[in-house]
C-alpha cells in the first residue's frame, strides 16, 4: 500500500504547548481510519495540522497526494447552515483552490459538481437553495464539495453532529461506499465509538500527549478503549 500522509516524530500543540508527543502514523491510500479521543484531547488541532492550517511543533508531516490534494468537511456554524447559495453553487466552491484568478467555473468543472451531487443521489437539489436543506442534505452537499478538491483522501470532523439517526447512518454508509468502491482514503473525527469501530480499518486515539494508532482489532485491547468504553473490555463490537 502507498502512504498518502506520514507523520514522523511529530509533536502537535500551538503557540508552543505540546499536547500531544512524538505522533508517528501513515495514513495509507484507500484506508479507513477513525479519530477518537475525549474533548480537549487534541483531534482538532490534529486536523488543523494535516491540512496545513497548524505548523507541527516538531516533527515532520510528508503529504504524497498526487492531483487534487484533501478534502475537508468540517463542522459546520449555524451561519454556515445559513448560507444563501444554491447546492450547486456550494458545490461547485471545491474547486476555489484551483480556480485562481479565472472569474468563472469552466464547463467541467460544472459537469463534475453535477456529477458529484449524482453519485450522492441527489441532483435535483442543485438549484434548491442551501439554507432550505434538511441537515442531511447539506451533509451530502458538502460532501460533494469536498469530493471536488479530492479523489484520495477526505477528511471529516464530527460529520453527523445534529444529524438524525437516519441521515445519521445514510452518511456513514456513503462514506463507506467511497471508500470501499472508489478507493477514497477516510479520516474522521468521532464520538460514536460504535460506529467508529464498526467502519473503521484503523483507530487514532489522541489522549492528553500520548496516542494510541493501530487496527480496530489492537485498539479494542488496549487501555485507551478500556478508557473510552467506560473500563469495559467487551461490549462494543
Amino acid at each position: 500500500m502507498t502512504s498518502i500522509i506520514t507523520c514522523s516524530h511529530v509533536d502537535l500543540g500551538y503557540d508552543g504547548h505540546v499536547i500531544v508527543k512524538d505522533l508517528n502514523m501513515k495514513i495509507e491510500q484507500g484506508a479507513y481510519v477513525s479519530v477518537i479521543g475525549q474533548n480537549g484531547s487534541g483531534k482538532s488541532t490534529f486536523i488543523k495540522t494535516l491540512l496545513g492550517l497548524v505548523r507541527p511543533v516538531s516533527g515532520k508531516i510528508q503529504r504524497s497526494l498526487s492531483g487534487k490534494g484533501i478534502g475537508y468537511l468540517p463542522q459546520q456554524t449555524e451561519m454556515q447552515k445559513n448560507f444563501p447559495a444554491t447546492a450547486l453553487e456550494v458545490v461547485l466552491s471545491g474547486f476555489l483552490s484551483r480556480k485562481q484568478r479565472r472569474p468563472f467555473y469552466t464547463k467541467k468543472e460544472k459537469s463534475t459538481a453535477m456529477e458529484q451531487l449524482e453519485k450522492l443521489g441527489i441532483p435535483e437539489l442543485f438549484k434548491t437553495c442551501y439554507r432550505e436543506l434538511s441537515g442531511g442534505q447539506q451533509q451530502r452537499v458538502l460532501l460533494a464539495r469536498a469530493l471536488c478538491a479530492t479523489d484520495q483522501l477526505l477528511v471529516l470532523d464530527e460529520p453527523v453532529t445534529g444529524l438524525d439517526p437516519g441521515a445519521a447512518k445514510e452518511l456513514y454508509l456513503l462514506l463507506k461506499e467511497l471508500n470501499k468502491n472508489e478507493g477514497i482514503a477516510i479520516l474522521m473525527v468521532s464520538h460514536d465509538l460504535s460506529n467508529a469501530l464498526k467502519d473503521a480499518d484503523e483507530i487514532l486515539h489522541i489522549r492528553h500527549e500520548d496516542y494510541f494508532f493501530g487496527s480496530v482489532s489492537e485498539y479494542c485491547r488496549s487501555e485507551h478503549f478500556r478508557e473510552m468504553n467506560g473500563g469495559a473490555v467487551h461490549g462494543i463490537v
